[in-house]
């Protein structure tokens, strides 16, 4: 069993590349942009690097690119590929996902692969607990944290958490063939995770609500238009409504999630002047 983990740069294809290896599966690295000797080049947006990187492969780990989609299931099946784990969004649960740029692209994916002959496993995080981390600009320069919907909940999950359940369902074919949807053990505001993050760095993490209008024109060059207002809007929507919360990552890791308050001791130094 040979496995490809594309996109090697991010944070859970580099946990999960971890457990590999410290398992001895068999796997392979790919990247759009390989650094190492040992990564093969996939850009998941040019075809022609597919075959080389599908070589010998009966497993991937996949990250939701849709814009070659279909000729990298077509290259997949023709290479012998047997089983694609894709790291998706619980965003495509959501109505008119199809219309969501939030949602689209995933949501494209997750079609593609399910309309082929190959086996495929979802895993469909909700809110990153990672995604703090355009915070630490603002908080390392002593500035508040500017949020258009201080209240609004999200449910953040633990790369450490996605990195397992994707070795899970990688590795146990039991688990594999099936959608989870996986978060955080809690519901947390944004309020409330700032909260959480001063009381872990020992200082205060302060925040000042700010209008949509006044968001976007900061985001403004950073986050294109469109996924701006789709941001503003799921904001705004779960605007004092809980989040949902799933034991998923405890079922396939055999561990309740990781807290927002341990991401926060893990990632420390990111907020620290």
């Amino acid at each position: 069993m040979s496995i490809l983990v594309t996109g090697a740069r991010g944070s859970v294809a580099r946990g999960l590349v971890s457990l590999l290896a410290a398992r001895a599966v068999p796997h392979r690295l790919a990247s759009r942009e390989p650094d190492t000797p040992d990564t093969v080049r996939c850009d998941l947006g040019d075809p022609a690097t597919f075959p080389g990187a599908l070589a010998g492969a009966r497993s991937v780990f996949l990250y939701a690119e849709a814009s070659a989609v279909d000729a990298f299931v077509k290259e997949a099946v023709a290479a012998g590929v047997e089983h694609v784990v894709l790291l998706s969004s619980s965003s495509v649960l959501a109505p008119g996902a199809a219309d969501s740029p939030l949602a689209a692209a995933h949501l494209a994916v997750e079609e593609a692969l399910l309309g082929s002959p190959l086996r495929t496993t979802l895993l469909r995080p909700g809110s990153f607990a990672s995604n703090a981390l355009g915070w630490a600009r603002s908080l390392k320069s002593g500035r508040p944290v500017h949020l258009p919907h201080p209240g609004s909940h999200g449910d953040p999950v633990h790369e450490a958490d996605l990195a397992e359940a994707a070795f899970a369902v990688l590795t146990d074919p039991a688990l594999a063939g099936r959608a989870y949807h996986l978060t955080g053990p809690q519901s947390l505001t944004f309020a409330t995770q700032l909260a959480i993050l001063g009381r872990v760095l020992g200082t205060p993490a302060p925040f000042e609500a700010v209008t949509a209008e006044q968001w976007k024109a900061e985001v403004d060059g950073y986050i294109p238009g469109p996924y701006a207002d789709a941001l503003l809007e799921y904001w705004a929507a779960g605007d004092g409504i809980p989040a949902e919360i799933t034991d998923a990552v405890e079922h396939l890791t055999g561990h309740p999630a990781r807290t927002f308050e341990a991401w926060a001791h893990d990632h420390a130094e990111a907020f620290r002047g």
